[in-house]
């Protein structure tokens, strides 16, 4: 684990690193402060103007999503084709970053979207739960790729970080990372189940030292998923790190994200936070799934003056 962490942050290449006090020397957070910051932001307006140009940002950012038991091969494939064409009557309209799934419906999305520009995002290790054995996850990982996904979203365990096992999680990430291969790796941290601010914070940096190319908030499969506080947090945290090892890593706020006023206070956080270097969807993508259609009517009653019934758009 050493060597790999001092490979991570080049000022701290000190062979005597250790990962955990490292993590607890991190700056607390202000819990009052960052909830009372990210309230602030939620409230900035955008100027009618600028909002056509923001709901066309937040399309090509969404990571168009379906994770449920009972996702078929022909729900996997509408889903991808209006990851494509989002809207069919407008060709104007951007396509979105990606579409995620499990991996057995990798080669069903990855048929549709060969050649499209949009990339393929697949949940693996154990998702949501990341309770398996590392050679189950490395297994699920490779099997993704194999079959067309170019993007992995991993979760941690949840179990093994709260328990204090921090070198555990950076290893299962490095290993992963390694199984991707030339593939992107997402790390889903799970915040709704950390407890703190400061736990994210740790959880955030862990995952940056271990190679992460984007940090997740969560799987949508809990309670509490993406709130603004908590990708506050994180847009510090990949901040600071860029400012200490020139690295850059992407943000991706997922579940719970539903209006296109819910995005936008997202977009004005990044701007505020970080800049614009993260307006960008290869720095920032929400993982949704109904975020789109309404994205998509807001976008029709900017160009038509009227809006279009919520069935104009399919359903995701």
């Amino acid at each position: 684990m050493t060597a790999t962490t001092t490979s991570r942050l080049s000022d701290l290449s000190d062979s005597s690193f250790n990962l955990r006090s490292f993590l607890h020397g991190l700056p607390g957070v202000d819990k009052v402060g960052v909830e009372a910051r990210a309230a602030a932001l939620g409230t900035r307006s955008v100027k009618t103007s600028a909002k056509a140009a923001a709901i066309d940002l937040a399309i090509r950012m969404v990571d168009l999503t379906t994770l449920e038991g009972a996702d078929t091969p022909g729900k996997v494939r509408a889903l991808s084709a209006k990851a494509v064409r989002p809207d069919p009557a407008d060709p104007s309209c951007p396509r979105v970053a990606a579409v995620c799934v499990y991996p057995a419906m990798v080669p069903v999305a990855a048929e549709v979207l060969r050649g499209t520009g949009v990339h393929l995002a697949s949940v693996a290790t154990a998702f949501p739960s990341g309770q398996a054995p590392l050679d189950v996850k490395l297994a699920d990982t490779r099997d993704a790729v194999a079959g067309g996904a170019d993007e992995i979203d991993m979760v941690i365990s949840r179990g093994a970080f709260l328990a204090g096992r921090y070198e555990h999680v950076f290893d299962e990430i490095v290993a992963v990372k390694q199984a991707c291969g030339s593939a992107h790796l997402k790390v889903i941290l799970e915040t709704g189940e950390l407890g703190t601010y400061d736990n994210v914070r740790r959880a955030s940096w862990l995952a940056m030292l271990a190679g992460a190319d984007f940090i997740k908030t969560s799987t949508g499969k809990v309670p509490v998923a993406a709130t603004l506080p908590v990708t506050l947090v994180m847009l510090e945290a990949v901040r600071d790190y860029r400012a200490r090892t020139g690295r850059q890593v992407g943000v991706k706020p997922a579940g719970g994200i539903r209006t296109t006023k819910d995005a936008i206070k997202y977009l004005v956080m990044i701007n505020e936070t970080v800049g614009d270097d993260w307006l960008d969807p290869d720095w920032f993508r929400f993982g949704a799934s109904s975020l789109l259609n309404d994205l998509l009517m807001q976008r029709t009653k900017i160009a038509t003056g009227h809006y279009s019934g919520p069935d104009y758009f399919t359903l995701d």
